[in-house]
């Protein structure tokens, strides 16, 4: 039975803070067993707790240390999910400076989170998945 919106709404909430926090436990608690993050500009996805993990990790030790600042654009809540949307600063490590504009779609699934649904560059993506965007370029193919 599908847990109502409110708390699905929270545990969005909790997997956005968890992302901000770098707490791993928390992210990956948030979710469901078989979480899909669908690459929806790119059309392709990646599935799977193993899969999360190694994007978090990538996420949270790699590409977070990047982020020079961010706005948060807009937040909504629909029966599918909560949509957050940002605008956001990089300074690699090679000194260059790149502004994004990346929307994230929370999805919601039975009592935890379903996945997450992108829409971002090519370029943005590959930094911020870095092997997980691989992963998802090889589930993609495997599946067609």
């Amino acid at each position: 039975m599908r847990a109502d919106h409110e708390a699905l709404v929270a545990v969005a909430k909790r997997h956005a803070e968890a992302e901000a926090n770098s707490d791993l436990a928390t992210a990956l608690a948030t979710l469901e067993d078989e979480p899909v993050y669908e690459l929806a500009t790119l059309g392709i996805s990646f599935r799977g707790k193993d899969a999360a993990r190694r994007y978090y990790e990538h996420f949270f030790g790699t590409f977070q240390p990047w982020i020079a600042g961010f706005e948060l654009v807009n937040q909504w809540a629909t029966d599918e999910g909560l949509g957050e949307e940002y605008w956001m600063e990089l300074a690699l490590p090679d000194g260059a400076r790149e502004r994004h504009r990346i929307i994230g779609i929370l999805l919601f699934g039975e009592t935890r989170l379903a996945g997450e649904r992108l829409y971002a560059s090519e370029r943005l993506l590959r930094l911020m998945l870095g092997p997980a965007y691989e992963i998802a370029e090889r589930q993609t193919r495997a599946a067609r």
